[in-house]
């Protein structure tokens, strides 16, 4: 089996040799547990039980998980073992299964789920990708992610070479999040205002960028239901190797934030979650 689940499609057996993301087939996590710190209405008041998958098939120069992303520290687990991860979380009280980068381990979390679901695994799982996806891969898990909450980066290509090593990104992130709606449509939610179906699209809004940012909430206007939300975040920081890109080397500054949330409303957006900065 060749790998082709992202828009890189190195085409290469990764059991004997490695692509892009320099990881084998084998799924790999860092960490699993109960998190408080997602959007409200996904960790709710028990918390989301989070999954995250060691490796990337982006290069951000600016990732705060990059020991993960990057440097892939981790565990390897068998899909067995990733599916009674599932149910413990489960069993914990989790809101909701949700998946952290989670595109390079497709395969393993399909087949993760499938088992999981036949030992009794009930509540919703959550797709949390970089939105670098190819729409095929996206297709392959249809039935099993209820959730889906892509964080679409950037609309400028230039921008996503320069910061992500990411050719063509709105077009495979915009092609794959309009397959996400089709099959989850807009959110619905509990009886405690807790997540169980939907798209979510995150965008942190990025120093001097600003423009960008709303060429992206322009096309979320113009080509998804007015009912999807959107999660504005103002958590940008200079991680990993952003000292080595002056233009991106410092917070975001409140007049960014401010002009990126006004243009929220004033294009007619409806649903939306942002930050403190």
């Amino acid at each position: 089996m060749r790998c082709n689940l992202c828009p890189r499609k190195c085409n290469v057996d990764r059991s004997v040799q490695r692509g892009f993301c320099n990881m084998p087939w084998q799924a790999k996590i860092s960490d699993a547990f109960l998190h408080y710190g997602e959007e409200p209405f996904i960790s709710g008041k028990k918390g989301s039980g989070t999954v995250f998958f060691s490796g990337c098939n982006l290069k951000c120069v600016f990732c705060q998980n990059y020991e993960i992303s990057q440097y892939q520290f981790g565990t390897f687990v068998t899909e067995e073992e990733l599916a009674e991860i599932f149910l413990k979380l489960q069993s914990k009280g989790a809101h909701n299964i949700n998946l952290v980068t989670p595109t390079i381990h497709a395969y393993s979390i399909k087949k993760a789920l499938v088992l999981a679901k036949e030992k009794g695994l009930k509540i919703p799982v959550l797709y949390n990708t970089n939105a670098y996806e190819n729409v095929e891969t996206i297709k392959m898990l249809e039935g099993l992610i209820d959730i889906y909450l892509p964080d679409l980066k950037y609309y400028d290509d230039e921008i996503a070479v320069k910061y992500s090593e990411a050719p063509d990104y709105f077009k495979y992130a915009t092609q794959a999040i309009l397959e996400m709606e089709r099959q989850v449509g807009v959110p619905e939610f509990d009886e405690n205002g807790v997540i169980k179906k939907g798209l979510v699209i995150r965008h942190l809004v990025m120093p001097g960028y600003v423009e960008d940012t709303k060429k992206i909430l322009l096309w979320i206007k113009e080509n998804l239901p007015r009912g999807v939300y959107v999660s504005l975040m103002s958590q940008y920081t200079p991680y990993y190797k952003a000292r080595n890109s002056p233009e991106i080397n410092r917070r975001l500054h409140p007049k960014e934030y401010k002009e990126a949330v006004e243009f929220f409303f004033k294009i007619g957006l409806k649903n939306g979650i942002f930050q403190n900065l």
